[in-house]
């Protein structure tokens, strides 16, 4: 699991790196730009991903909490 979350922190950092990429240009290359637009969208998506097996967990644990109640 600390692997996974991780995975969560590693990619809020990459798409800070990327952020800070674009932040730095007075004029941006286009061709890497579309590259950099594409790695962050897909770290997005892996990162919503993550997020709900989280929720899902989460969730697991408080109808197991309820239940013992």
């Amino acid at each position: 699991m600390t692997k996974k979350n991780n995975n969560l922190s590693n990619n809020l950092e990459k798409l800070s790196e990327i952020s800070r990429w674009f932040e730095e240009r007075e004029e941006v290359d286009i061709e890497e730009g579309l590259k950099k637009v594409k790695e962050a969208s897909k770290i997005i998506k892996e990162s919503k991903k993550r997020l709900q097996e989280i929720e899902n967990e989460f969730e697991e644990v408080k109808k197991e909490f309820d239940e013992e109640e």
